[in-house]
């Protein structure tokens, strides 16, 4: 039967985006703490309302830009959350997205407004509605993705050493690799470029690499540490 009449009450449509980024060895997700009711005080996703001009995707980097000062993120839709009464408000459908971002362009987001900080992905405060539920969605997908992409690229600056690459699929995995492995295994994608750039530091100069344009992103890191 044809829809002839639209129903006076009808869900809202909001997207949260869960933010993630690697620093001072621990994976961080970005979090805002609630002024209002319901929850007040405590820590959830950014988020926001989807627009009546806006798509989804379009929604979610409008939270980006609010949160982050860009919109030119890795982003991808995670998933849809609608349990009726996640929200005691009103009905309202969440569509997740989550972000990667390099700490260089995003670090230091917290600083300019003590409600927006860094919290631990894997051991964050106790969020408000099922933003506990999408955050560990968001772990999960990200972990899985490094199986078979080079998700961890997004999270670095445009040059790092293998070194701190090896830390960020560390740091996700929640495991040690063995450095000698990590980089016959990595090196063999010929996902890398090295440059002619070093990091000087304590130890013998680290060659500074990126990621190659060239490789595909989907595929080239397929099952490097299942």
């Amino acid at each position: 039967m044809p829809l002839t009449t639209i129903p006076n009450e009808l869900p809202a449509v909001h997207t949260d985006v869960v933010i993630f980024t690697v620093q001072e060895a621990r994976l961080d997700v970005l979090l805002t703490q609630r002024r209002h009711q319901p929850f007040a005080g405590h820590w959830s996703l950014p988020g926001g309302f989807v627009r009546i001009e806006e798509s989804l995707e379009q929604a979610a980097r409008r939270v980006l830009a609010e949160q982050t000062g860009t919109r030119q993120l890795y982003l991808e839709q995670l998933y849809t959350f609608g349990a009726p009464r996640r929200d005691l408000r009103a009905r309202i459908i969440s569509v997740a997205y989550f972000a990667l971002a390099s700490a260089d362009k995003v670090g230091n987001t917290s600083h300019d407004n003590a409600w927006v900080a860094w919290h631990p992905a894997f051991d964050p405060p106790l969020l408000a509605f099922d933003h506990g539920e999408i955050v560990a969605y968001a772990i999960e997908r990200l972990r899985y993705k490094l199986e078979y992409t080079a998700a961890a690229f997004q999270l670095l600056p445009e040059q790092f050493t293998l070194r701190e690459l090896q830390n960020a699929y560390e740091v996700i995995l929640r495991e040690s690799l063995d450095k000698r492995n990590f980089r016959r295994k990595i090196l063999s994608t010929q996902i890398l470029e090295a440059t002619d750039d070093y990091r000087y530091g304590d130890h013998r100069p680290a060659r500074l690499y990126r990621f190659s344009h060239e490789a595909k992103f989907e595929g080239q890191a397929r099952r490097l540490f299942p």
